[in-house]
């Protein structure tokens, strides 16, 4: 029984060891590749939980503070300035101008996502946080809220994720 149990012991060693052990990198993979950023990146992961902690905010047309409530742009500006030290202003619209295209299966935690809501490029913006979902000041009625991409009604009106980190 004790060799039985010693065997098992070192079984589940290596399947932990070997679950746990980075791959290395394949010879087909592109530098491109390995230049990505890490999901793990503190900045990103701070952006996006800083955006999950304002989660229930009222929602206020033009707000920029958790005192008076947040509209999407204004919710990424106090997001940004917060949690990655980055003064933004502006529209939706311009926080689009300001950041760099990024495709839509690289998208990072910290990321910025957009919609077309009103008829116009870009008018609605959030922070994505990873696995499909997004944080985002909706409406009077909701406030900020976490939604999926795959959302019926965000699908139809992604326009893509770009970014301002890295």
């Amino acid at each position: 029984m004790k060799h039985r149990l010693t065997l098992w012991t070192w079984v589940l060693t290596g399947c932990l060891v070997g679950c746990s052990t980075p791959q290395p990198y394949s010879a087909q993979q592109t530098r491109q590749d390995r230049a990505v950023p890490s999901i793990h990146s503190a900045t990103r992961n701070d952006v996006a939980m800083f955006a999950m902690s304002l989660l229930d905010t009222p929602y206020t047309w033009g707000g920029r503070g958790p005192a008076m409530g947040f509209d999407c742009s204004g919710l990424v500006s106090h997001v940004y300035q917060e949690a990655a030290g980055l003064k933004l202003r502006g529209s939706s619209a311009d926080l689009g101008k300001l950041s760099r295209p990024v495709d839509t299966d690289r998208l990072q935690p910290g990321d910025l996502v957009f919609f077309n809501t009103l008829g116009a490029r870009h008018s609605h913006v959030g922070v994505y946080v990873g696995d499909g979902r997004f944080v985002h000041a909706s409406n009077e009625r909701t406030g900020v809220r976490i939604d999926h991409l795959s959302n019926r009604y965000y699908a139809k009106r992604f326009e893509g994720g770009q970014t301002l980190l890295d």
